[in-house]
């Protein structure tokens, strides 16, 4: 067992492999196998959103919980850890699981059928319009704004030291604006299971 739990992509294999054992075992159980129909798809699509949000949410709240904080109490020479290996890593994962996110959350909503009524803010859809369109603000911020500038603050692309620093600054308030934004977009995309607004 430490073999798997010492690989990543083996723990991540392990545990795909112990849900559809579950999955397999409860169907046998209850006598309700899996059935591939539009409502298992939609179910299936929405685990996804919700897993990928996870790793968004979780990765957001990383950098604004640990990272950010801490950088100033690291010593310099300690510092290219974080910037070098540590960041990068990190962001790779972040703009990748924001994009899923989203991705995944329209194909629930277009299963769902409810995509254009909650993009217009319906009646009886609001909340998780206003949900979507702030997940939306959000993802345009990993990939339009935060991306770019922490390329230049994280050095993988060269600039002077004075755009370096304003690219971290602006990253870093913009990565703070999603922090905020997440608040009222997990309460919107809770609140539309409950009845909405």
């Amino acid at each position: 067992m430490s073999q798997i739990l010492q690989s990543l992509h083996k723990t991540l294999i392990a545990g795909l492999v112990l849900l559809i054992a579950i999955v397999l075992i409860a169907g046998a159980v209850s006598g309700s196998p899996i059935q591939l129909t539009p409502v298992w798809w939609s179910f299936f699509f929405r685990w996804l959103h919700i897993t990928c949000g996870v790793m968004w949410i979780g990765l957001l709240w990383y950098f604004n919980f640990v990272q950010i904080p801490s950088m100033p109490k690291i010593p310099d020479e300690q510092k290219p850890a974080i910037s070098k290996v540590i960041a990068p890593a990190a962001l790779f994962w972040f703009r990748w699981a924001a994009l899923a996110t989203v991705v995944t959350g329209l194909i629930v909503a277009s299963l769902q059928g409810y995509l254009h009524a909650a993009l217009r803010l319906q009646i009886g859809f609001a909340a998780i319009g206003i949900g979507m369109w702030l997940a939306l603000i959000m993802a345009f911020n990993v990939w339009f704004i935060i991306w770019p500038n922490q390329k230049k603050a994280l050095g993988i692309v060269q600039v002077e030291p004075a755009e370096k620093a304003a690219a971290a600054r602006l990253a870093m308030l913009v990565s703070r604006t999603n922090t905020m934004l997440s608040i009222p977009m997990l309460f919107m995309m809770s609140a539309q299971s409950h009845g909405g607004l």
